[in-house]
């Protein structure tokens, strides 16, 4: 009944006319960067933190919210009409999505995908709202030495499981750790890493960091791939709907898709790329239509769509109940209640009751908006794909520029910004995953913290780890995060078959 009540209250602040508009802006600016391949909710996010210091916290988060999910409905529009994946976790779509559209049935695709896609947001949403809280209790009971733990379990599953190889994804890792560490210790008092500068002294601004990664360094990637890369835009004909048939073949698969992808996402496994396929491959299963597959099964879009959705939303358990983001965007979410000076955990509950019921009840209200925004105006967001990139990717760089010198007035912050740029662009380039050095960034400083808080708890005995039996089993699970990528050609050989790679299945239809 508490969940209820308090559900309710999230339904009043919600319905007022502020938070109404914020929800609509979000969610109509995250299908608008959805649509456009290479810009995601987690650059949208990272540019727009510097102009939300002035937000009260809920309308912010009412509007990263509906940005967040915007992303994800529109991200599916150039899997299938331009066989690109904005993001990993779309490239499933591009499987089934690209032929249905080269068939002429792009309308039924895109159908499929949005009204999957609310269909498995409205399920996972109902899951968060009676799960978060239990999570949250559950929360109370964890120490220091729990809590480093879980951090290392997010590290080492965010890292194995991003990117194709554990060596690049733990470089990443690392060189985030080590953008965590530089300022003034906050124990001893000693500068690390500043160089001798002083606007270094208070560590690197988390928002300089994400714009330089996302922003600067996704512009410059694609400045220097626009010569190569040639893109075909499937024209939508006929009718932007779906057959009494093609509906038949879709429901299941959406359940079969928010029930797969939902769990996957309250879990540090790295986001939606498993899920995906994992979807995918069993409505490639349990479908009677096994000989499309391949040349356009509709079963082979609502699954994965659905998947991804849910993947995303159930994000969202981990990041309010315990602090930890599992994926890019959730990282430059935790980013943004740090800015708002709140820690997202189990006392957020308690702290900021109507932040969390608010937001949680505007995820119900962005995706009904979602849903009659994106169903009827399919065709308008498709045109946004003939702007051209030169002009899209230069008024990101002056976005990024005004944004991060309006924080503190500082070249400084500009100059990092644009270093951390030039790595991200490397980092594009040779496929070293960009995740987890943001979650490097802003989990390790806490990481550290509660490490030497439980040792001095327990007066340096570093024992504390092992002998408490969740911390335990939470550096257990790290390890076989760790080394889960390498299982499959161990069994392989085992069986005496041919070794194959642990990845090879999620870079599969993606196109380099």
């Amino acid at each position: 009944m508490d969940v209820l009540a308090n559900l309710i209250g999230g339904f009043e602040a919600a319905l007022s006319l502020k938070y109404l508009l914020l929800a609509a802006l979000g969610v109509t600016l995250g299908t608008i960067v959805g649509v456009l391949p290479g810009i995601g909710p987690a650059l949208t996010i990272a540019l727009l933190l510097p102009l939300t210091y002035d937000f009260d916290p809920t309308g912010a988060f009412v509007m990263f919210a509906g940005i967040y999910y915007g992303g994800m409905y529109g991200g599916s529009t150039t899997s299938i009409l331009l066989n690109t994946p904005g993001e990993s976790a779309s490239v499933a779509t591009t499987l089934e999505g690209f032929p249905m559209a080269r068939a002429g049935r792009g309308g039924a695709a895109l159908a499929t995908a949005a009204i999957g896609s609310f269909v498995a947001g409205t399920i996972s949403t109902v899951a968060i709202t009676f799960l978060a809280p239990f999570f949250a209790q559950v929360a109370t009971t964890f120490r220091p030495a729990d809590y480093f733990a879980l951090m290392v379990l997010a590290f080492a599953s965010v890292t194995a499981l991003v990117g194709r190889s554990l060596v690049r994804g733990l470089t990443s890792l690392f060189l985030g750790l080590f953008m965590g560490l530089i300022g003034i210790d906050q124990l001893t008092g000693q500068e690390r890493y500043t160089f001798g500068v002083q606007q270094l002294l208070n560590g690197l601004d988390v928002v300089v960091v994400a714009v330089g990664l996302f922003a600067v360094g996704e512009a410059l990637y694609v400045a220097a791939r626009m010569r190569h890369d040639t893109e075909e835009i499937v024209p939508v004909r006929g009718r932007i709907g779906m057959t009494r048939q093609e509906w038949a073949r879709s429901w299941k698969s959406w359940i079969r898709g928010t029930l797969i992808g939902f769990p996957f996402g309250t879990l540090p496994t790295g986001g939606a790329e498993i899920p995906t396929f994992i979807s995918y491959n069993v409505e490639k299963h349990l479908s009677r239509h096994k000989d499309e597959f391949g040349r356009g099964a509709i079963e082979g879009v609502a699954g994965p769509e659905a998947a991804n959705n849910a993947a995303f939303s159930g994000v969202l358990v981990p990041l309010l109940t315990l602090g930890i983001p599992t994926s890019a965007t959730a990282a430059i979410l935790l980013a943004a209640f740090q800015i708002f000076n709140l820690q997202p955990g189990p006392l957020l509950f308690e702290k900021a009751p109507d932040l969390v019921w608010t937001l949680i009840a505007s995820l119900y209200i962005g995706n009904v908006m979602l849903l009659v925004l994106n169903y009827p105006l399919i065709r308008l967001w498709v045109r946004l794909l003939s702007i051209p990139r030169p002009l899209l990717y230069s008024g990101i760089l002056l976005f990024a520029t005004l944004g991060v010198y309006s924080l503190a007035n500082s070249f400084v912050d500009l100059m990092v910004m644009y270093a951390i740029g030039i790595l991200g662009f490397f980092m594009r380039r040779y496929d070293f995953p960009v995740g987890p050095v943001i979650l490097g960034v802003i989990l390790g400083p806490l990481m550290e913290a509660q490490f030497r808080r439980a040792l001095q708890i327990n007066e340096g005995d570093p024992s504390v780890f092992f002998t408490r039996p969740l911390s335990l089993v939470l550096l257990l699970l790290a390890l076989l995060a760790l080394l889960l990528p390498y299982l499959p050609p161990l069994i392989s050989r085992m069986r005496g078959g041919r070794p194959e790679r642990g990845r090879a299945v999620f870079g599969e239809g993606k196109e380099d």
